[in-house]
């Protein structure tokens, strides 16, 4: 099996037109042969575990205004808005009041990197980070454990 790695993103990717100071940039690779979108796509199909966290975490924001994914408008098969499409990159996620989200699938040479990218709004954008961040990890590394096995 494939082993998922901690990575920088490489300075290719699109999402580094969005990073400012002060935002949020992880990154995670593994050997694939997946091109991007079908990366995504089997990324995002997320365990019910995690379905279970996000309509936890959508019955707690959306009373205060923030939206769901099903506020997002037309979604793909990878559960938030494609805001980018290039035959070596996708893009997906949108903003809030709180914070803009992006998440980019990129391919380079025999590698498939995912990066979430996250810029804090306010207050309640930088304590939401705060809150999700263990919960994002083990679902980004889930992810891309699914990607290194298929």
């Amino acid at each position: 099996m494939t082993k998922v790695e901690k990575s920088v993103l490489p300075a290719k990717s699109a999402l580094w037109a969005l990073h400012r100071t002060g935002d949020f940039v992880d990154c995670y690779s593994c050997d694939s042969a997946l091109p991007p979108k079908t990366a995504a796509e089997r990324a995002m199909q997320i365990p019910n575990w995690a379905s279970l966290l996000m309509r936890l975490r959508n019955a707690v924001v959306v009373p205060l205004g923030l939206k769901s994914e099903s506020d997002a408008g037309p979604v793909a098969p990878t559960v938030f808005p494609i805001t980018l499409e290039t035959e070596d990159e996708v893009l997906f996620g949108f903003d809030d009041r709180h914070l803009n989200f992006r998440i980019a699938m990129l391919r380079d040479k025999d590698r498939i990197f995912m990066s979430t990218w996250v810029h804090p709004h306010n207050f309640l954008g930088r304590v939401y980070l705060v809150l999700v961040m263990p919960f994002h990890v083990l679902i980004v590394r889930n992810a891309m454990r699914r990607l290194a096995s298929g």
